[in-house]
């Protein structure tokens, strides 16, 4: 049996990161929530404060900015919420790793999520709709974040865009109800 595999994407303040934790919540059981973020100033680290007592009690909160398809791998849930593709590609290109390496990171990730027993619930950005960056690393960080959302979206059972916080179904199942 291969995993499901869930893509949310949306903007910034979409809703995306609350559709994904509904999403999780009602697969029943226990979730990993898999946190790429790291605390680079003070707003940061309030962020991330926010966000770990605004999950339910009971989830399992898994910090890896980097190594993020070994800790898929590993997962003892069967549901992981990970949060987000966005923050990671940043932390892989910080760490200066090369776009195909990049792109191979990926291909793990996704190996992982097909392989594993469960739901495995993926969140990014959507950036490409946006103006044009006007330096070159910000057109970088666009264009791998796009060609790694491309492959996820592809290898995902079910697809959804957030606006406004509404969700729009891109493939699977509709879930308007959450």
């Amino acid at each position: 049996m291969s995993g499901h595999v869930v893509f949310v994407t949306g903007g910034a303040r979409s809703g995306k990161s609350a559709f994904a934790e509904r999403y999780a919540a009602r697969t029943g059981g226990p979730v990993t929530y898999l946190a790429t973020a790291q605390a680079f100033d003070e707003e940061m680290k309030d962020r991330i404060a926010r966000h770990r007592s605004d999950r339910p009690p009971g989830w399992h909160t898994h910090e890896e900015p980097l190594e993020v398809p070994g800790a898929l791998a590993s997962a003892s849930t069967a549901t992981v919420l990970l949060d987000c593709l966005s923050l990671w590609v940043s932390n892989l290109m910080l760490e200066g790793r090369s776009d195909a390496d990049i792109l191979a990171q990926t291909d793990q990730l996704l190996r992982a999520a097909r392989i594993r027993r469960g739901v495995t619930v993926l969140v990014t950005n959507e950036v490409g709709f946006g103006i044009v960056p006007d330096n070159a690393l910000a057109r970088r960080y666009r264009d791998v974040l796009g060609w790694v959302n491309q492959r996820c979206a592809a290898a995902s059972n079910d697809a959804y865009l957030l606006a406004s916080g509404l969700p729009l179904t891109l493939k699977g199942t509709p879930h308007d109800h959450l």
